[in-house]
């Protein structure tokens, strides 16, 4: 019997198209232990995340998500696409992205964490932070007194409410606004830009602070315009300058008055008379006027120029200090201090005054200069 030939021990050419070229095993294994060795390394065990994540703050342990890659994932997906690159393997444009894709999430993930805890508020606004709020003055209520309570202006509550003075009246109810500004009722043909430029206001803010940023301007709609700065003529009891003609007219300024020259106008003609006083004099309107401030004096004072004595007798405060809502007196004419301006002069109602523009049962207004105030007593 013929033997059989053994196999042969040579191994089996293979064709040059599928050999495998030993350095490319050897860059594929030196790539598989490099990663191997840098998650090896960045390797916790789960008992010690547990007691990282016991020992760190509250706050940052609730904002952080699950969902966020560990540093360790983007050192490693880093060495992998370097690794991959310097060996040009044909899939160092894959592992390239995958590191950038997980550097970026992290980035993005500790971003929105340190946002959502230190992010401060600057502005929050409500619909009850921008409503006008209606107050009921209560007797010695002036309107420099209630702005300090509501911590705005003078000029804001003035302008809201068409006060032409300083005094309030008791049982009145006022509007309140919610910060410096003005009240506006839109017109046809109102922009944004033309009443930021009227006003002298912010008109971003105006937007804002009304909810204008989808329905605009409407005619008719009521806004509030923060910071605005009314306009002289459009302030309440503005009235031109009027100039004596050739054949007389009415004096605004220059003119000799019952206290001293000042400017004046018209208010009113008549008053209810609700006190023992001479009707359409000066003491009928003071009386009545004083009750309407809630601040009643004696209704038998008699003449103008015994006020101050009677008022003393009677336990008034009586100096030389003006004051809003005060009585002013000289020798024989009485009138009310509606207001103290701020270069120290004295706007007065009064009636009966020997000023153009007043006269016997009119009630007219008038600035007294400051450097005239000392000479008067003043009842408070």
């Amino acid at each position: 019997m013929k033997p059989q030939a053994l196999p042969s021990t040579q191994p089996a050419k293979r064709s040059p198209k599928g050999r495998v070229k030993s350095s490319t095993v050897a860059i594929y294994t030196s790539v598989f232990a490099l990663l191997v060795s840098v998650i090896a390394i960045g390797y916790r065990a789960p008992e010690q995340d547990v007691t990282a994540a016991s020992a760190a703050p509250v706050a940052n342990a609730s904002s952080i998500s699950a969902d966020q890659p560990a540093v360790n994932d983007v050192v490693a997906n880093d060495i992998a696409a370097s690794v991959a690159a310097a060996s040009n393997l044909a899939i160092a444009p894959n592992v390239a992205e995958r590191a950038v894709s997980t550097r970026v999430q992290t980035q993005y993930a500790s971003s929105d964490v340190t946002s959502s805890i230190s992010k401060p508020t600057i502005v929050q606004l409500s619909t009850a932070s921008r409503n006008i709020t209606k107050y009921s003055v209560v007797a010695g209520d002036t309107v420099d007194s209630v702005a300090a309570k509501y911590d705005i202006s003078a000029d804001t509550i003035k302008w809201a409410n068409n006060l032409t003075t300083n005094a309030l009246a008791a049982g009145s109810t006022i509007d309140i606004l919610p910060r410096d500004g003005i009240v506006y009722t839109v017109k046809a043909g109102d922009t944004v830009q033309s009443l930021a430029d009227k006003y002298k206001a912010d008109g971003s803010l105006i937007t804002t602070y009304n909810d204008l940023e989808i329905s605009g301007l409407t005619a008719g709609l009521k806004i509030v315009i923060p910071g605005a700065q009314l306009p002289t003529n459009e302030r309440p009891g503005y009235s031109a300058p009027v100039v004596r003609s050739a054949t007389g007219g009415t004096y605004i300024t220059g003119y000799s008055s019952g206290f001293s020259n000042g400017s004046t106008w018209f208010i009113k003609r008549g008053t209810p008379n609700l006190g023992s006083y001479a009707n359409g004099n000066c003491t009928a309107y003071a009386f009545d006027r004083r009750a309407e401030l809630g601040r009643p004096v004696g209704q038998r004072w008699g003449n103008a120029g015994s006020w101050a004595t009677n008022a003393r007798s009677a336990g008034y405060t009586v100096n030389r200090t003006p004051a809003a809502g005060a009585v002013i007196q000289d020798s024989g004419h009485v009138a009310i201090v509606e207001e103290v301006l701020p270069n120290g002069d004295l706007r007065l109602s009064e009636m009966n005054a020997r000023v153009s523009g007043g006269g016997y049962n009119i009630v007219s207004g008038r600035n007294l200069p400051a450097s005239q105030v000392g000479q008067y007593y003043y009842i408070h």
